[in-house]
């Protein structure tokens, strides 16, 4: 609930001009480091990234439910330059996702494949798959706390594992496939896509 608001006064008078001119120096300056941060349920993911002379914008955050556990929180990038989400167009974009479970990299790879397979069809799939199949191979098993991010950079697929580069390829249709299984029309839920994508 909100303080009353009293008026300062100095002996009877309102503050000096040299106070109030203070007061709106102080609101002037830049907002502070906490507010360049967003949080998830503990996890915290930047506003603003910049990796390899790429800048990104913090699209949208949310929460991953599956059943009843909390699977992991994500956060959606996208140059700064394309304010409306275009997840699975070529422009940069980059997806967060900190993970509250521990995951197998094999089990990564087999969700991985399943959901390519049933949101491409069977021919989409089957052209995808070399590039797919050498994606996968990259994965590593994951702790609580660890972070993956997803990255088409305007050039380059690239998937990090805490920072580390785990893979890099150049195919830009494995990349909108990649990102439409959390960001496309059929996404694994609505409503951990709608968030990512600042609808809500």
């Amino acid at each position: 609930m909100p303080r009353p608001v009293h008026r300062a006064r100095s002996h009877g008078h309102p503050l000096p001009l040299t106070v109030l001119l203070l007061a709106l120096l102080l609101a002037s300056l830049p907002l502070r480091a906490d507010a360049e941060r967003v949080e998830v349920r503990g996890v915290q993911f930047a506003t603003q990234l910049e990796e390899a002379g790429q800048s990104y914008r913090l699209i949208g955050h949310g929460l991953f439910r599956y059943m009843i556990w909390t699977a992991y929180a994500g956060a959606y990038y996208q140059a700064p330059e394309v304010p409306e989400p275009a997840p699975l167009s070529d422009i940069p974009r980059r997806l967060e996702l900190e993970y509250f479970h521990a995951i197998e990299a094999d089990d990564f790879a087999t969700a991985t494949r399943d959901s390519l397979r049933e949101r491409l069809g069977e021919t989409a799939y089957r052209e995808l798959l070399p590039a797919l199949n050498a994606f996968n191979r990259a994965y590593r098993s994951v702790e609580p706390g660890d972070r993956y991010a997803l990255t088409w950079d305007g050039e380059a697929l690239l998937l990090a594992l805490n920072g580390e580069r785990l893979y890099r390829g150049d195919d830009p249709t494995l990349a909108s496939a990649l990102f439409g299984i959390w960001l496309g029309e059929s996404p694994l839920r609505d409503d951990f896509r709608d968030a990512l994508l600042g609808r809500r």
